[in-house]
This record gives C-alpha cells, structure tokens and sequence, in this order.
C-alpha cells in the first residue's frame, strides 16, 4: 500500500488513481466526501 509523505498530500484524484489501479472502482467525488466525514482537509490545507 502506498503511504502518502506529509510535506506532499496526495490529492482527491491522485487518491482515486491509486485505488482505480488496485481494482477499487471509486471516484474522486466519493473519495472527496470520505475525506470530508473523517474530518481530514484537502490536500491544499494539508501541506
């Protein structure tokens, strides 16, 4: 699994590719309002 370095947040859509690619049909609005509910913010706050 990939895990994400803290000065480079993976973006919504980097998030989606990586588990498009992993066999995960999700897109990045889905992925969007996961990350809304766990409270974690964009990867633009996040850097």
């Amino acid at each position: 699994m990939h895990q994400e370095v803290k000065t480079q947040p993976l973006s919504d859509q980097q998030l989606t590719d990586l588990l498009n690619k992993e066999g995960i049909q999700i897109s990045r609005r889905t992925v969007m309002k996961y990350r809304e509910e766990m409270k974690i913010l964009s990867s633009r706050l996040r850097s």
